[in-house]
Order: structure tokens, then sequence, then C-alpha cells
């Protein structure tokens, strides 16, 4: 895949990180009925970063979940090739409790469907809130929208968004890559 254009340079995407962190603490306060649930693979690197600059501002545990959502994809029968499913580790009942559900990047809709479909596995929530450092407004499947965003995107459909994050690709960015 060709170098794709930086739209997010790491000083932006450490002010993003700062700004959605102090958004979650001025809507959840101390997090005392509040989980964050991150989706396998990069939601979960997303949320772990805010969950650090989170606890130095309140300086308190935040319940963390990771969710796989492969075998709730609306696509999984469909694929060439089997998806590789990671681990879900949801030590807890999410019953009576606000979510914060957290995606790198929003396109369709349908992984955001999946993981509210693989959610209720653990409970009913009293509310389900989604963060994403990405939302590509256009394109949706699904009438899917971000309660909590870093960026929107306006890219045709061909074009691919990507985050990259400094402990795995060497910096942290965004990139997006054109169709041709």
């Amino acid at each position: 895949m060709p170098r794709g254009r930086v739209i997010v340079d790491n000083t932006k995407f450490a002010i993003i990180l700062d700004r959605l962190s102090h958004q979650l603490v001025e809507d959840h306060k101390e997090f005392g009925d509040t989980i964050i649930v991150g989706i396998q693979e990069k939601g979960v690197i997303l949320a772990e970063q805010l969950i650090s600059r989170i606890t130095k501002l309140i300086a308190s545990d935040i319940a963390f979940g990771k969710l796989d959502i492969t075998f709730y994809r609306d696509d999984f029968r469909q694929r060439e090739k089997p998806l590789k499913a990671s681990s879900t580790s949801m030590e807890f009942s999410i019953e009576g409790k606000h979510i914060i559900l957290i995606d790198d990047v929003v396109y369709s809709g349908r992984t955001i469907h999946a993981a509210i479909a693989a959610l209720q596995d653990f409970g009913r929530a009293k509310s389900v809130r989604l963060l994403a450092m990405v939302d590509r407004r256009f394109n949706r499947h699904l009438p899917v929208k971000t309660d909590y965003t870093g960026i929107r995107v306006d890219a045709l459909d061909e074009a691919y968004v990507k985050v990259e994050w400094q402990h795995i690709e060497g910096k942290n960015q965004v990139l997006i890559f054109s169709a041709k």
C-alpha cells in the first residue's frame, strides 16, 4: 500500500487525546458507574491511551473491558479467508452501567452494530455511548453516530483512513490513503 497523506500529526494527535479525555471526565466524573470498553484491536489501544490520561486527571480506577466482535460480524461467513479472533476480557457485568464503547475509526457502522450485539452478552447497559478517534461521516450502512469524536473525515468511499500508534508503527498519527 502506498504511503498515505498525514491528516493528523503527532502534536495534534496528543491534543485530540487530551480533549477526549477531558470530555469523558466532564461527563462521567469519577467513573463510578461507567465502564470503558475497547473494540479489539485498535479500539483497545485508543481506550488504553485515554484511560492513562483520565487516571492522571481523576486518580481513580476505571473499569475497562476488551471486546472482540469477530463472531458477531454480519460478514463473518462471507470472507474469503477466515477472520482472526482476538480475546475478549470483560470480567464484570455491564448491567445498569454506562458504557463508553471505543473504536479507532467509525466508517460503515457495521463494527459498532456487532459490538453492541456482543455487549448484550454481558448484561443490559443503562446507556452506550460511542467514542472514535476518526468519524468517517459518509458511507454509513447503519444509523450510527459518534458521541465523542477526535476528528471527522469526509472521504470518498474508496479512500482508506488509518490511525497509527507510536509503539506499533513508530508515530502517533492519522493517515488517509487515496483510492488510486
